[in-house]
C-alpha cells in the first residue's frame, strides 16, 4: 500500500516537471527584450563618464585641481582686465554702473593721474640742500594738492550728477569712490585697460 502511494507522488512530480518552463542561464538575450531601464544617450553617457573620470580621489588631487580651478580663473580675469570682458571682471569692476564710471574718468584728463610723477620730481627738489629749490618744492606741494582735491571734488560732482540721470532708482552706491581711485592712477597702468580716448563722451 506504501508503494503505491510513493509510486503515485513520483508521478504527479515527474507531471509538474514536465509543465515547467525550460530556462537556459547560457542563452543569449533577445536585444528587443526591455532591459527594465532606458538606455542612456550617448552624450549623457559621455558626460557620466568625464565626470567620474575627474572626480577627485584622494585631498592632494582635490587640491591639485582646486588650484588649477583658480589658476585657469586668474588667467580669465586677467584677459577680461586687458579687453574688459565684463564677464570674468573681478566683483569689484562689473557692472555697467562701474563701466561708465571707468569710462567716466578715462574720458577726462585728471589732475590725479600726473600725482606720482609730479611726486618724484618734488621729492627729487627738496633732497636738493638749496633752500629756493626746497622752497619751491614745497610750494608746489602745497599747489599739487589743493589742485587734486578742487579737481577731484569737481569730478565727483559731476559724475554724481551723471549717474542720477542715467541710472535713475539703480545701486549707485559706491561708484564715485570707485571713480576718483582710479582717477589717481596713470592712465596707461589702469585696469580694467580704458576702452575710450580722451575727449569722448561716455
Amino acid at each position: 500500500m506504501g508503494f503505491v502511494f510513493r509510486s503515485r507522488a513520483k508521478e504527479e512530480k515527474a507531471q509538474v516537471a514536465d509543465k515547467a518552463p525550460v530556462t537556459d542561464s547560457k542563452q543569449p538575450r533577445n536585444p528587443q527584450a526591455p532591459k527594465g531601464r532606458p538606455t542612456p544617450k550617448r552624450s549623457e553617457a559621455q558626460a557620466q563618464r568625464r565626470s567620474v573620470a575627474s572626480t577627485p580621489t584622494t585631498r592632494k588631487d582635490a587640491a591639485k585641481r582646486q588650484r588649477e580651478e583658480r589658476r585657469v580663473q586668474m588667467e580669465k580675469q586677467r584677459q577680461a582686465l586687458a579687453g574688459g570682458d565684463e564677464r570674468y571682471l573681478p566683483a569689484r569692476d562689473k557692472g555697467p554702473v562701474r563701466k561708465f564710471a571707468r569710462d567716466y574718468v578715462d574720458a577726462r584728463l585728471n589732475v590725479a593721474e600726473f600725482f606720482l610723477p609730479m611726486a618724484v620730481i618734488i621729492l627729487a627738489l627738496s633732497l636738493v640742500k638749496v633752500t629756493a629749490l626746497q622752497n619751491i618744492a614745497l610750494l608746489l606741494w602745497l599747489v599739487v594738492i589743493v589742485l587734486i582735491v578742487l579737481d577731484s571734488a569737481l569730478s565727483g560732482f559731476r559724475l554724481r550728477k551723471r549717474l542720477s540721470e542715467r541710472f535713475a532708482g539703480q545701486n549707485t552706491k559706491g561708484a564715485v569712490a570707485y571713480a576718483l581711485m582710479r582717477s589717481l592712477q596713470v592712465r596707461r597702468f589702469r585696469l580694467p585697460k580704458p576702452q575710450v580716448k580722451r575727449g569722448e563722451r561716455p
